[in-house]
């Protein structure tokens, strides 16, 4: 039997990205081709015949001494950081430029969270290729320190073994948008270090945020665990010693960029069943930030779906709207509350609660809650329906909060027996595996 178009595929063995490198690296070790390192699939629409893989870091190695890599994609084990280097300090558009800035930098121009956010979106709106040796036309460093020096606006291309000098250290409280999470191996600059800019809470729970970062196979933005997929305890936070307006420590979760952009509203009919245009993506993305990425098994893209509808509609009962003002269409009212980042966010899902139109079937949470190294209420609740329906046999304790092999194995159990095969029984749970499973 053919396996299932909306479910995960594997990605081609001969895929480069990090996640493959590491799952290839892995499977030797284990008899049955599996193991909690292999990396996380991708969801596929039906008639897609392929989808771009959540980015790796991979990019060939310079020659220079000095260079610090990117690490980790979704999915692959903390303690095993793939060989990803990035590259050193550099001027404006490369070593053709004028000399580099002092390691000591003289000042650290003025700049407001909103201008560092919306510096970072026009690489993520034009998906600026990843690379360690191009620089972009505005003459940062296509990688993940450039892309840093790019969005605080600094005077040249800083590493992770530099970008500290331009920053304060602060705590995981004291986060806000525009600020970094930095990790630069000192013992081994070429083992590991990164950085992102941290874009907010994804919810009050404080565990995931919307990190924005260079990365293969281009700029991104999307929903990070905290601090990292891997590396976590080696994150450091850090604040932009030029930015300007509230950096309390005390601020809310809800707590935005202090001098928002606002984007006028373009129209009700740019929204609903049938819309495919910019607008609909850029509303995904705010809503994503707000809290709403659970809604979202792909994208947010430009093609209006029902997830888009439920995340506003979530959103808008945030706010204590219901009826009509609560019906997932987004209005002036809801898009200036969006764009200003004023409002309540989305709050999280409890474990059972069901999605609207889904029959009583809880909301799938997402798959970044079921793989190595998760830990929370969804990988109880998956166990113990697993159980219910017969497909236990793993566990020799639990079922429990911490996803483990006795999960994956369990899972696999009953992808199988709805008679999938390959990357469709890989023992993650996906949106379809969930469906049937608590039907």
């Amino acid at each position: 039997m053919e396996s299932p178009e909306f479910e995960e595929f594997d990605p081609a063995s001969d895929c480069e990205c990090p996640g493959c490198v590491q799952g290839r690296r892995l499977l030797p070790h284990f008899p049955d081709g599996r193991g909690t390192g292999r990396p996380a699939a991708r969801t596929v629409a039906v008639a897609a015949a392929a989808s771009a893989v959540v980015g790796g870091h991979a990019a060939p190695a310079l020659a220079a001494p000095q260079a610090a890599q990117q690490p980790a994609v979704t999915g692959i084990p903390a303690a095993d950081v793939p060989d990803t280097p990035q590259g050193q300090r550099a001027p404006l558009h490369g070593p053709a430029g004028q000399a580099a800035p002092p390691v000591a930098p003289a000042n650290t121009p003025a700049t407001t969270r909103a201008d560092i956010i919306n510096r970072a979106k026009k690489w993520v709106t034009a998906k600026v290729p990843y690379s360690m040796t191009s620089y972009w036309s505005d003459g940062y460093r296509q990688d993940c320190s450039g892309y840093v020096s790019m969005a605080w606006n600094l005077a040249g291309n800083e590493w992770t073994g530099s970008l500290g000098n331009y920053a304060d250290k602060i705590t995981k409280d004291e986060l806000q948008p525009g600020d970094m999470l930095l990790f630069h191996n000192q013992a081994d600059p070429n083992n590991g270090s990164h950085v992102v800019l941290f874009g907010g809470w994804t919810d009050h729970t404080r565990t995931y945020y919307v990190a924005y970062e260079q990365a293969r196979p281009h700029t991104r933005s999307q929903p990070t665990p905290y601090a990292y997929w891997s590396d976590s305890a080696g994150y450091v936070p850090y604040r932009y010693k030029g930015v300007t307006g509230s950096t309390a420590g005390s601020e809310p979760d809800t707590a935005k960029p202090a001098a928002p952009v606002r984007t006028p509203f373009p129209g009700a009919a740019y929204f609903g069943p049938g819309a495919d245009n910019q607008h609909v993506t850029q509303l995904g993305r705010m809503l994503v930030e707000r809290g709403g990425a659970r809604f979202y098994t792909i994208g947010p893209g430009p093609r209006w779906t029902e997830a888009d509808r439920r995340a506003t509609q979530a959103f808008q009962e945030a706010q204590g709207w219901s009826g009509t003002a609560a019906d997932g269409l987004p209005g002036p009212q809801t898009w200036d509350l969006l764009v200003t980042g004023r409002g309540n966010d989305i709050p999280a899902a409890a474990p059972g609660t069901a999605a609207p139109g889904s029959r009583g079937v809880p909301v799938f949470p997402g798959r970044a809650l079921f793989r190595p190294g998760a830990h929370n209420d969804h990988v109880t609740q998956l166990g113990r329906q697993l159980v219910q329906k017969g497909f236990g046999r793993f566990y020799t304790t639990g079922p429990g909060p911490r996803w483990t092999e006795a999960d994956r194995r369990n899972v696999e159990a009953f992808q199988r027996a709805q008679g999938w095969r390959g990357g469709a029984a890989d023992g993650c749970p996906g949106p379809e595996t969930w469906r049937r499973l608590f039907s």
